[in-house]
């Protein structure tokens, strides 16, 4: 489905990654970005972000780190990251994009609060129980900083993908606080759940989940109770465009991901101001059967669509049009991603070689992909600013490991 939007809002991304491709200057099984686009894109995000008085962190997870996606941002104006688990806080303050909120999805592990305290130094912590409360606050302690802590928080009806549960129950939040509080090297500083925003597949909008609820009413039980300060983490589903409910339900911290790079579910379907910027490259391996087989890899679609015909652009030479477009069968999660097998019978001719470029909503970090950044896009003059793993650490390529 992005493939589309690609297609019609960001066809020199395409051609160029061809180019690059077939002048053997981008590996096959890579996500590819568009950094140009992306600065943009974040430029944008930031100045409606700043409008409504949200602080921004950047999710760097769903393009695998990459440290010239760090730059990007930073150049656009974020200069804080949320960091999904230990290994995106470390990437991101390699690449100088510094950790804005650790903690959340992942809790931090017992033995790596105390480098995440000293050397991250967040701004913002999250935890989910009075334990990993005081393992953060002890390290903090031990690294002579005090931190700042979000508590997760949960109530009937909030809604959690299965086995992101855990948190507060919402009504404990003052006794909650205070617990925090009362912990060396820890101060009480807010709330967060996820996701706070989804998108409606039978509506087709983006609407406020029953955790965005929650956190409003438990940031008002704590004005009640005193505390009338306090920051409300509400990420998810996050572009520019959905900010403004985010800030009319009190919340003062939006994470952008996937809005950042134009992948967001809406994208699809609306033409948001945020362009695409991410696609997924590959090559033709070779032909069996009447079907040519695509490198994969990183074939992995975050499912936030029902089930649909994916296509591929297959191509030796640059191209947007419509006869290169191939309908492409790919393994399901339950089996590993070696090949993508491409339809031969359309007007699409593949032969082994061949660029194939698809356009999907990825999680570039759950792969086994590379990740490269091309800058210059805008300009004409392409140019491969970074090929590197899913760590964002550089990879050698074509001289690998």
């Amino acid at each position: 489905m992005f493939l589309d939007v690609l297609r019609r809002r960001n066809p020199a991304f395409i051609e160029a990654a061809i180019a690059l491709h077939q002048k053997g200057r981008l590996p096959a099984n890579a996500y590819v970005l568009d950094l140009d686009a992306i600065e943009e894109n974040v430029r944008l995000f930031k100045a409606e972000a700043d409008r409504h008085r949200l602080k921004t962190f950047a999710m760097t997870k769903q393009v695998g780190r990459n440290s010239g996606f760090c730059r990007a941002v930073m150049r656009g104006g974020i200069d804080r990251a949320v960091a999904v688990d230990i290994a995106c806080a470390v990437a991101c303050d390699r690449a100088g994009l510094k950790t804005g909120h650790l903690g959340h999805l992942v809790q931090i592990p017992r033995g790596e609060a105390g480098f995440a305290a000293d050397r991250l130094k967040p701004d913002y912590w999250t935890v989910f129980s009075e334990e990993k409360a005081r393992e953060a606050a002890a390290a903090a302690k031990t690294a002579a900083r005090n931190q700042d802590i979000l508590a997760r928080i949960h109530t009937e009806g909030d809604t959690f993908y299965r086995g992101h549960e855990g948190g507060f129950l919402a009504k404990d939040i003052a006794a909650v606080a205070d617990m925090v509080d009362g912990l060396d090297g820890a101060r009480f500083a807010g709330l967060t759940s996820f996701p706070a925003l989804l998108f409606d597949n039978v509506r087709k909008k983006v609407l406020p989940t029953h955790n965005l609820s929650t956190l409003a009413r438990a940031a008002e039980g704590l004005a009640k109770a005193g505390r009338g300060k306090v920051e409300v983490n509400a990420p998810g589903t996050t572009s520019s465009v959905v900010l403004s409910t985010l800030a009319e339900a009190g919340a003062t911290q939006c994470e952008p991901g996937n809005g950042l790079h134009g992948t967001t579910p809406l994208h699809a379907l609306e033409d948001l101001p945020e362009r695409p910027a991410v696609l997924y490259l590959s090559e033709v391996s070779h032909l069996h059967a009447g079907r040519a087989y695509c490198f994969g890899g990183g074939l992995y679609i975050d499912p936030v669509f029902p089930d649909y015909d994916v296509k591929a652009i297959v191509a030796d030479t640059p191209t947007t049009a419509e006869r290169a477009l191939a309908s492409v069968e790919i393994p399901p999660p339950s089996a590993i991603d070696y090949y993508g097998m491409i339809d031969t019978g359309g007007t699409a001719k593949p032969k082994t070689g061949d660029s194939v470029v698809f356009g999907f909503r990825g999680q570039a970090f759950i792969t086994r992909a590379f990740i490269a950044g091309v800058s210059g896009i805008s300009q004409g003059a392409p140019k491969v600013e970074t090929i590197e793993n899913i760590f964002g650490q550089p990879e050698s390529w074509p001289d690998l490991r």
